[in-house]
């Protein structure tokens, strides 16, 4: 899968870590193995790479060129939100503790819940609202991608309450809203033809 050079916050890229799973090849892959980011990342690449497979004799993806506007636009995002981001304060049984946990982390964590939706791929994950006060209001905004012949209502409602369950479990967040868009709505594989089918030579 053909990406980009931007560079996370480990000092990786996102070109770096494809080029790990298609080799890999890295120059020091405990740390990949370790980090955070680097592990959210291989994450989505391999969850857009299956899906890439799946769209593979589609018109609308070509399978891992990142040149189609619906896989460019999740790497996009998906470089800003591999990044730390805001820190969120978490309580602590000891006062002399603090803990917190980072927007990034947050955002990986929505996007691999989309993500584990068959053909389905997480757009754009945002957090609206003051995560650094505890017991703000906050709004989740996620935007997918879904695959023709995926029901868009019922799959929009899936993962609002998968998300709503999940993030009240894995932060201490409140959630006030989980707002869920559709921004494409990729064709599937067209089925191969009696003329497309490859025949042998006659001699």
């Amino acid at each position: 899968m053909n990406t980009t050079s931007d560079t996370l916050e480990c000092g990786h890229s996102l070109a770096e870590l494809s080029a790990y799973l298609d080799t890999g090849q890295i120059a020091d892959p405990v740390h990949v193995e370790t980090c955070p980011e680097c592990q959210a990342g291989l994450a989505s690449l391999r969850h857009l790479s299956e899906l890439g497979r799946e769209l593979l004799s589609s018109d609308v993806a070509d399978a891992g060129s990142g040149t189609d506007d619906w896989m460019q636009s999740i790497l996009d995002n998906l470089r800003l939100e591999l990044r730390p981001g805001r820190s969120i304060p978490l309580q602590s049984g000891n006062p002399q503790d603090t803990l917190w946990e980072t927007e990034g982390s947050i955002s990986a964590l929505i996007r691999s819940v989309a993500d584990a939706l068959p053909g389905t791929a997480a757009g754009k994950c945002r957090l609206h609202g003051d995560v650094t006060t505890p017991g703000a209001d906050i709004t989740v905004e996620v935007e997918i991608a879904v695959v023709y012949g995926h029901p868009m209502e019922e799959r929009a409602a899936v993962l609002r309450q998968e998300l709503a369950e999940t993030l009240a479990v894995q932060t201490e967040l409140t959630i006030q809203a989980i707002n869920i868009t559709v921004t494409d709505v990729l064709e599937p594989p067209h089925p191969a033809s009696p003329a497309d089918a490859t025949t042998e030579e006659q001699p």
